[in-house]
């Protein structure tokens, strides 16, 4: 059995349970064997014939403008209504200030800012990437494995369902005021949403499809890393997108409880001086953090996963 075959095989499982396509084996755009009746290569011919055409540089463009400007205008209705309420003095600056009082603190005192800001992205992405490896392994033994699961499981939902911020502390007398304790908070909060999409992921490849890899001589290995694996990536890259921005949120809780340094420390010497304006530039540069790293993980799954029927073109995913 090539490489090729299992692993167009198991693209083309993830893409039709994400699609839905259930066509028959004698229908056109059924799966089929070529190369004399050897599963040497399964493809898919579209219902037209052929393959999609791929998007033009100039249709990227033109669909990446589309998918900005909806935000773009609520965020400019957001900010007018802003400037709006807290120039008109409705609510007192110092409860409200107005986005120049924001950006002002922004830009005189950035240099701070900006060193407390690296401290907090240095705690998400490290918390993300240690959750995102621990929930790929414990996923793949609790799919591979009933014992495992039936073991690990209730530990994974019990850790899951204990208040964050209610174990915090322990971890600063545990591990003292450094970088440990934000770290073990941001990978305990981005730990279960990769491992419940990977073990959805996991357990939702075609058994027919396993089947047919056993038949024609695949090892456990090989099914794993040419079938199962990137017919989990769709409900992965899912899970992963939940966990990254569930990091800062674990990062920040860490510093709320002790820290000298990081955006939660900033937040509550703010909020301690009733500095509105430097709270509300702190706000911005949290929720910075979340969406940048949400992007990453975005492009990475449109790296990782072009042909999972989300990215193709002319699919669309929603009514409007």
């Amino acid at each position: 059995m090539t490489e090729n075959s299992l692993d167009t095989a198991g693209r083309q499982a993830a893409a039709d349970e994400a699609s839905g396509a259930q066509a028959a084996a004698s229908t056109p755009g059924a799966p089929r064997a070529v190369d004399g009746g050897d599963l040497s290569t399964v493809v898919r011919t579209p219902p037209g014939g052929g393959r999609p055409p791929r998007p033009t540089l100039g249709r990227r463009a033109v669909t990446f403008a589309d998918s900005l400007w909806r935000p773009a205008l609520v965020l400019a209705v957001f900010f007018a209504a802003w400037w709006f309420v807290a120039a008109r003095e409705y609510v007192p600056n110092y409860l409200v200030p107005t986005p120049g009082q924001v950006w002002e603190t922004m830009t005189t005192q950035w240099s701070e800012l900006a060193r407390h800001t690296l401290v907090t992205l240095y705690e998400t992405v490290l918390g993300f990437v240690l959750a995102a490896a621990l929930g790929l392994v414990t996923a793949v033994a609790i799919a591979y494995s009933r014992t495992l699961d039936k073991a690990l499981y209730p530990i994974v939902l019990f850790a899951q369902v204990i208040p964050k911020i209610a174990i915090a502390p322990l971890l600063v007398v545990w591990f003292g005021l450094g970088l440990t304790p934000k770290i073990i908070l941001a990978v305990l909060i981005a730990f279960f949403p990769v491992v419940i999409s990977g073990v959805a992921g996991l357990r939702s490849t075609d058994p027919e499809l396993l089947d047919l890899a056993a038949t024609m001589g695949a090892g456990p290995w090989r099914t794993f890393r040419k079938i199962r694996f990137p017919n989990a990536l769709p409900h992965l890259m899912a899970g992963l997108k939940v966990a990254v921005t569930l990091a800062v949120v674990g990062a920040v809780v860490g510093e709320f409880v002790g820290a000298s340094e990081g955006l939660g420390y900033v937040l509550l010497l703010a909020n301690g001086n009733l500095d509105a304006p430097l709270l509300f530039a702190d706000l911005i540069l949290m929720s910075a953090i979340g969406i940048v790293l949400f992007v990453l993980v975005e492009i990475a799954e449109a790296l990782l996963i072009p042909w999972h029927a989300s990215r193709r073109a002319g699919v669309s995913l929603t009514t409007s």
